[in-house]
């Protein structure tokens, strides 16, 4: 008996960075009196190098981080995602 092929299911067309930001573990945290998601980044999936808005240094490629954005602006959610910032560890848990 044949085997039925199944395809993937269909994207939507448009970025996908935001489904790909969802896809991971993530949690809601209180800061400065707003509300933020904060996701953490393995050393495995930290491909890119970023500059850590806490203290100003980059985040090196391979380097475990978090990467977090507001989830309560007026702008809405692809406006807050736009917005994230990749911040050490260490920095997002001091400030």
């Amino acid at each position: 008996m044949p085997r039925s092929r199944r395809r993937p299911p269909a994207r939507p067309e448009g970025d996908d960075s935001f489904d790909r930001l969802l896809a991971g573990w993530k949690r809601s945290e209180s800061r400065r009196g707003a509300e933020w998601t904060v996701q953490p980044v393995s050393a495995v999936q930290a491909q890119k190098e970023y500059l850590c808005p806490g203290c100003g240094r980059g985040i090196e490629t391979g380097t475990a981080h978090v990467v977090a954005w507001r989830a309560d602006g007026v702008l809405g959610d692809a406006a807050d995602l736009a917005a994230r910032r990749h911040w050490h560890t260490h920095c997002w848990r001091m400030s």
